[in-house]
């Protein structure tokens, strides 16, 4: 059995690729569903002060601290209305946890590797940034985000 990959390229080989599909702002995204700890519903959290904008804060999930990131102000859309709940997507990287922010979670998509391109060059550059690539579904494209950019914050800001 071989190893998982999760940094997935459209040039790999064409097998079955699993993702957990979300949404945001309206937006189907993706990411390797080997990525993800943990789906869990709105939570309290905690602000910290001066954090980077993408950083709504902490929260506890059983006893670990996770750092929760906003996954609209991370990709540089407008604020989910605050009628509008929440969900988390629990990743791991380095040892520690995230929460990436979502407002939707959807089902695990078992996709078949020759659906995938890579990033068009329409995309929007923040998009395109974070992505591995985008996989043309019957009726939307769903973006496929790379866990370990979406979380690489501090890179982002120095440049």
């Amino acid at each position: 059995m071989s190893k998982h990959n999760d940094t997935w390229a459209p040039d790999d080989d064409k097998g079955t690729r699993e993702f957990t599909s979300m949404t945001i702002a309206g937006q189907l995204f993706g990411i390797p569903v080997l990525t993800v700890q943990d789906v869990i519903g709105e939570q309290r959290i905690t602000r910290v002060p001066l954090a980077p904008p993408e950083i709504a804060g902490t929260l506890n999930l059983r006893g670990r601290i996770v750092t929760a990131i906003d996954m609209r102000r991370r990709l540089g859309l407008p604020p989910r209305p605050p009628e509008m709940s929440g969900m988390n997507v629990v990743v791991e990287k380095g040892g520690e946890l995230y929460s990436l922010i979502v407002d939707s979670v959807g089902e695990v998509l078992s996709l078949d590797g020759e659906l995938f391109e890579r990033n068009p060059a329409t995309l929007d550059p923040v998009l395109h940034d974070v992505s591995m690539g985008v996989c043309r579904l019957d009726k939307e494209l769903m973006v496929v985000l790379d866990v370990a950019r979406i979380l690489d914050i501090k890179r982002d800001q120095a440049a």
